[in-house]
């Protein structure tokens, strides 16, 4: 018996639709990395000197307990000789972090008096202390 050779077929890979799925995929990280970064600023290269220093950052602790009392650094303070305190600890430091402990239960009136006295400091950043839920 004879059989007709049947004309092969000639294997074709489409790689098109391969292409458009990485272009989709590349696209999708280019996008997605965009949000990542998060510029505050210009970027500039730095002048280099010899003379630069670091400049140091205090912490300070300023807490409000729940009766209304006010702390600095774990030593009982009126509102009045707060703000001439902390100047007194930031001493020649130009930045200072002051941390604000208050306690959930406090009058929130209260906790606006003490952030008003610490905002009228200057190169004083503050900062809320609060836990992590669990």
């Amino acid at each position: 018996m004879y059989f007709p050779e049947e004309p092969e077929e000639e294997f074709e890979l489409n790689i098109v639709p391969m292409i458009d799925v990485i272009f989709a995929i590349l696209t999708f990280f280019i996008i997605s990395s965009l949000f990542l970064t998060r510029s505050e600023s210009l970027p500039v290269n730095l002048p280099k000197a010899d003379s630069s220093e670091v400049q140091q950052r205090t912490q300070i602790t300023v807490s409000v307990e729940d009766s209304g009392a006010i702390a600095l650094n774990r030593e009982s303070i009126a509102l009045d000789n707060l703000q001439s305190s902390v100047r007194d600890l930031m001493g020649t430091t130009q930045e200072s972090v002051i941390v604000i402990n208050a306690d959930e239960a406090v009058n929130h009136g209260r906790v606006i008096a003490v952030m008003d006295e610490l905002r009228a400091i200057e190169g004083a950043t503050l900062g809320i202390a609060t836990q992590r839920e669990n």
